[in-house]
């Protein structure tokens, strides 16, 4: 379960939101991947050196590093998301044109490699994506993923039966399962919502009112599932106000996500864990700036990519994301 958004503001900074809500322990941190900075394929034990530096939020694990979003040094940001019951890496090897990339390493391999979400066709013919089990969940995690750039342009990429395809997001959201464009063809059913309401309606001859705002959004589906999650913050994103400037989108997009953001206990999953809100992460695509907050600590933090690693080979760990809480006295 995690909500993933694009917004803009008036001075034309793409803000790329999502939130981490998972129900498995992890202790996600902070790392600096360098240019140049050598992994290896664990399919083909290739080598690959990444062509653009990056700073994302994941976790390492049994010598594994895998990362659940981040943005690299030309504003291109992407971020992994579940898709439960629709992922399908059953693809043959058959294809020796096509090199094999481990799920858990996708996020890692297209935020190395491109400049803009246009450059992602391209790249996305030359490879498939294989189901390996990451060191979290112990199985290979049905994942899809969400990339925006500079430009605002957001698209998904999915692996189903159908094979890797990627669609264009004029929406600029993405929740989890079932697929892209059902959760598209799902907002039809919404289309009454409304920022106004109407002043009064007769039934016969009894006039009704109403008790007060906001009676326009009446029809706003509540829970916590990934449709109501999507309809919800497609709705908020485009009815809101359009940010002025920096720290007006990084307010409105913190407040958008209030609507989605799942307290602990209210989600309890078949296996007795309780699935919510872990972090949210905020990530400015021109300025390659994260603001961030944890279930923990509500209170806004940042970091960015920084330029001190010319001479670095490997990543860098800035610290996790759990921090002492913290309260300004006045």
């Amino acid at each position: 379960m995690c909500t993933a958004f694009t917004l803009k503001s008036l001075q034309m900074e793409n803000m790329f939101c999502r939130t981490m809500d998972f129900s498995y322990d992890i202790e996600p941190g902070f790392f600096i991947i360098p240019r140049n900075n050598p992994w290896y394929n664990p399919i083909t034990m290739k080598k690959h050196n990444d062509c653009y530096s990056f700073i994302g939020i994941g976790q390492e694990t049994d010598s594994m590093l895998g990362f659940f979003d981040g943005v690299n040094e030309r504003g291109f940001a992407a971020a992994t998301l579940y898709f439960a019951g629709y992922a399908d890496y059953d693809i043959p090897l058959e294809d020796k044109n096509k090199e094999p990339i481990a799920s858990l390493d996708f996020l890692h391999y297209i935020l190395g490699r491109c400049a803009s979400v246009d450059e992602l066709d391209t790249i996305l013919k030359n490879i498939c994506v294989i189901g390996l089990p990451d060191p979290v969940t112990k199985t290979a995690a049905p994942l899809h993923w969400i990339a925006t750039d500079k430009s605002g342009k957001c698209v998904v990429i999915e692996q189903t039966r159908n094979g890797l395809e990627i669609f264009d997001n004029p929406i600029g959201v993405m929740t989890n399962s079932p697929d892209f464009m059902w959760h598209m063809t799902n907002l039809r059913n919404y289309m009454e919502l409304s920022t106004i309401q109407e002043k009064k309606t007769c039934w016969k001859n009894v006039e009704l009112t109403p008790f007060g705002q906001a009676g326009g959004t009446m029809l706003l589906p509540g829970g916590y599932t990934s449709p109501e999650r999507f309809v919800r913050t497609a709705f908020l994103k485009t009815h809101s106000q359009v940010p002025k400037d920096r720290v007006d989108a990084i307010m409105t997009c913190f407040h958008i996500v209030e609507s989605v953001s799942i307290p602990r206990g209210i989600v309890l999953t078949d296996k007795g864990t309780f699935d919510y809100t872990k972090y949210t992460a905020f990530i400015n695509t021109n300025t390659c700036e994260y603001y961030f907050k944890t279930y923990d600590n509500s209170q806004i933090a940042t970091t960015r990519l920084i330029s001190d690693y010319k001479n670095c080979t490997h990543p860098i760990f800035l610290g996790n994301l759990k921090r002492p809480v913290t309260f300004e006295k006045l």
